[in-house]
C-alpha cells in the first residue's frame, strides 16, 4: 500500500528544457535587436533642409559674410570674367536699366555712391554719360585689379574712388552722395535693415536698388542654390528678403517710391528722398 500512495516522480520530458532555453535565447535576441535598431532611429541625426534664408530671424553674420565668405564667389577670377564680358556686351539687363533711369532722371556733375559695385561698370557709364564723380565701396579686394583696369581705360581714373571696407560699419569718411546705387547687393547681407539703413542715409537724392523678386521660381531656385553651397562648404549664403520689408525700410528714412520694376528674377526700385526726409 505504501507502495501504491507513494507519489510518482515527475516525468521530465527530454528536450523541454533546451527547447525553453533556446526560445528564451530567442526571444531575448530579438528584444536585444529591437532596441538597438530603435537605439539607432533614435541617434541618428536629423537631416536639416535648407530653408530660404529670409531677413526675420536674426542670422549669424560670421559664417556667410565675412570677407573670406565673399571671396569664395566673388573671386579674381570671377571679376576677371565680368570684365570680359563688359568689354565685349556692355551692362547686362538689370544693370542697363538701373543706368537708364538714373541717367533720364538727370546726372549732370552729381555725385554717385555705389555700395558693391563689383568692376564698376554702372559707375563708369553714367561718368560717361556726365555724372561728376563716383566712390565705389566694396567688401573685399578681389574686384579692385579688373576695376582699375576698366576705370583707366576709360580714361576716368581722376573721377572715380574705390574703398574696401564693410559699408555697414563705414564711417564719416565715406561721404553722401546724390545717388547711392545698390546693384544685387542686398541678397548678399543678411541684416537687410543695417544695409538699407546706411544706404539711405548717405543718399540725399535718390536709392536705387536690385534684389530678387519673390516669386516662387525664384524661391526655389535660392532654395537650390543655397543647398548647393551648403553641400560643397561654400561659407556664402544667398538671402531673399521681401521686397515691401526693403522697402519699408527705407520708406521709414524719409524716402518714397518712384520705380518699383519686378523683373523675371530681379527686381528693379528706385526711392526719392522727400522734402524735409530724415
Amino acid at each position: 500500500m505504501d507502495g501504491l500512495n507513494r507519489r510518482r516522480p515527475a516525468v521530465r520530458r527530454v528536450g523541454d528544457s533546451d527547447r525553453r532555453r533556446r526560445a528564451h535565447r530567442r526571444g531575448a535576441g530579438q528584444s536585444a535587436r529591437h532596441v538597438r535598431r530603435r537605439s539607432r532611429r533614435r541617434e541618428r541625426p536629423r537631416v536639416r533642409h535648407p530653408r530660404l534664408l529670409d531677413s526675420s530671424p536674426p542670422l549669424d553674420v560670421s559664417d556667410c559674410c565675412t570677407p573670406k565668405g565673399y571671396r569664395q564667389i566673388f573671386s579674381e577670377k570671377n571679376a576677371a570674367g565680368e570684365a570680359k564680358r563688359y568689354r565685349r556686351k556692355g551692362l547686362d539687363g538689370t544693370s542697363k536699366r538701373i543706368f537708364d533711369f538714373i541717367k533720364d532722371s538727370g546726372v549732370e556733375g552729381k555725385t554717385l555712391l555705389e555700395v558693391g559695385g563689383g568692376i564698376g561698370a554702372i559707375e563708369i557709364e553714367l561718368l560717361k554719360a556726365g555724372m561728376g564723380s563716383a566712390v565705389n565701396v566694396e567688401l573685399t579686394p578681389t574686384y579692385e585689379s579688373a576695376a582699375g583696369e576698366l576705370i583707366l581705360e576709360a580714361g576716368l581714373g581722376d573721377r572715380v574712388e574705390r574703398r574696401v571696407m564693410d559699408f555697414t560699419e563705414a564711417d564719416t569718411s565715406v561721404e553722401s552722395a546724390d545717388v547711392v546705387v545698390m546693384n544685387r547687393v542686398i541678397c548678399c547681407y543678411p541684416d537687410m535693415p543695417k544695409l538699407a539703413g546706411a544706404a539711405a542715409v548717405r543718399a540725399k537724392g535718390m536709392l536705387v536698388m536690385s534684389f530678387p523678386n519673390y516669386r516662387w521660381w525664384t524661391r526655389v531656385g535660392l532654395t537650390i542654390v543655397n543647398l548647393v553651397f551648403r553641400v560643397i562648404r561654400m561659407q556664402f549664403r544667398v538671402f531673399l528678403h521681401p521686397p515691401a520689408r526693403i522697402l519699408a525700410a527705407v520708406e521709414q528714412r524719409g524716402f518714397k517710391t518712384r520705380l518699383n520694376k519686378p523683373g523675371l528674377i530681379w527686381q528693379v526700385v528706385a526711392l526719392e528722398r522727400t522734402p524735409g526726409g530724415a
